[in-house]
C-alpha cells in the first residue's frame, strides 16, 4: 500500500510538472512567432506612439492597420501637432496629418507598413521616413492608390527619397 502511495504521488508530480511546461511553452509561442513574424526586429521596435489630432479619424485608422500587423499602438491626441514636427524637425513640406514614433524613428504619416517593416529591419542611421500629405489608398486613408507613394528619409533635418512603392 505505502509503494503504490509514492508510485501515485510521483506519477501526480510527473503529471503537475508536464501541465506547468505545457503551459509554459504556450505562452512562448505567440511571442516567438510575432518576433519571426517582425523579421526579427526586436519587441520594443513592435511598439508605435502615435501623435495625432483628437478630431482627426483617419490617424486612427491607421493605427488600426498597423495593430492588425502586430504593433502595439499607443495614440496620444494633441492639439499641439505643430510642436510635435518641430520636435522631430519634420520640414511643412514634408508633413502629414500624424507623427509615429518607432524605435527612435519618426514614421511621419500613412507610410505602408511595409515601409515600415523595411525601416525597421534594415535599422539605417536615419532620422526618419515619411509621406507627406494625406494620399488616398495610403493605410487608413479612403480611396484608390493613383500612383507610387515617393517615402523620404530625414537625416539632420535633410530630406531624400527613401522608397517609392
Amino acid at each position: 500500500m505505502k509503494n503504490y502511495r509514492n508510485t501515485f504521488a510521483l506519477s501526480l508530480l510527473f503529471v503537475s510538472v508536464l501541465i506547468v511546461l505545457g503551459i509554459y511553452l504556450m505562452n512562448e509561442g505567440p511571442i516567438k512567432s510575432e518576433i519571426e513574424d517582425a523579421g526579427n526586429t526586436s519587441i520594443d521596435a513592435r511598439k508605435m506612439l502615435i501623435y495625432k489630432s483628437p478630431n482627426c479619424g483617419c490617424c486612427t485608422g491607421y493605427a488600426e492597420v498597423m495593430e492588425r500587423q502586430g504593433f502595439e499602438v499607443e495614440i496620444i491626441a494633441t492639439d499641439d501637432m505643430d510642436s510635435i514636427k518641430e520636435k522631430y524637425g519634420i520640414s511643412k513640406d514634408q508633413q502629414s496629418c500624424h507623427t509615429s514614433i518607432v524605435a527612435n524613428y519618426f514614421i511621419e504619416g500613412h507610410v505602408p507598413f511595409e515601409v515600415v517593416d523595411k525601416l525597421l529591419k534594415e535599422s539605417p542611421d536615419i532620422d526618419g521616413i515619411g509621406l507627406p500629405r494625406m494620399p488616398a489608398g495610403s493605410p487608413g486613408m479612403p480611396g484608390e492608390k493613383r500612383g507610387p507613394f515617393e517615402i523620404y528619409q530625414a537625416v539632420d533635418g535633410e530630406y531624400s527619397n527613401y522608397i517609392s512603392i
